[in-house]
């Protein structure tokens, strides 16, 4: 009778890692900017696709880039929705995506982390830092897919990425804030 005996095999990064994918259907970026310094106005983009190169055994190892279609920017105004379409904001034409890809994950505690990146807006790149929070366990769905969720905020101010036009308003002030809060809800199934 041959012995034989158990041999443990280390696990090597390829087998830590896992590839999710953002599930257009259920993701949204939403933002939020003051008008004429005495509310705000929302808007969201829809279409948002990438990919998280999750380290599974250290998620401070892991990696994303998303791509965010400016053509989908909508308000509850269409008007509006021209206007943030044309050169004066988004300018769609010149830069159809707004894109970010990670360059750090800090762990904030339990299942929160800090995600700095490179953010592209209007041609312009600057670091900006993600709060993550709430990145949720793997969960399957009906159809034989896994899934994890999150939700993402930062603040940023649009002039730093050359979206610079405003109005003065007769009772002083502007008519649009410089800060603009963002919020994302991202669904990400494993590939």
């Amino acid at each position: 009778m041959t012995s034989t005996t158990a041999v443990a095999v280390p696990t090597t990064a390829s087998t830590a890692s896992s590839t999710w994918n953002i599930d257009p259907a259920h993701s949204i970026a939403e933002f939020k900017v003051r008008h004429m310094m005495i509310s705000f106005v929302r808007g969201e983009f829809s279409g948002l696709s990438g990919v998280l190169k999750l380290d599974e055994t250290d998620y401070t190892r892991s990696t994303v880039e998303v791509s965010i279609p400016t053509a989908s920017v909508r308000t509850v105004d269409e008007r509006l929705d021209d206007h943030l379409k044309n050169a004066d904001f988004f300018d769609v034409d010149r830069f159809p995506t707004l894109t970010f890809i990670s360059t750090k994950v800090r762990s904030t505690g339990g299942r929160n982390y800090a995600v700095t990146g490179d953010l592209t807006i209007h041609g312009v790149t600057r670091s900006v830092a993600l709060t993550v929070n709430d990145v949720s366990e793997p969960s399957n769905d009906p159809w034989g897919n896994q899934r994890i969720g999150l939700s993402a905020s930062a603040s940023i101010n649009r002039k730093d990425f050359g979206i610079i036009w405003n109005t003065a308003l007769d009772s002083g002030g502007v008519l649009v804030g410089d800060e603009v809060s963002i919020a994302l809800d991202v669904q990400l199934i494993k590939g």
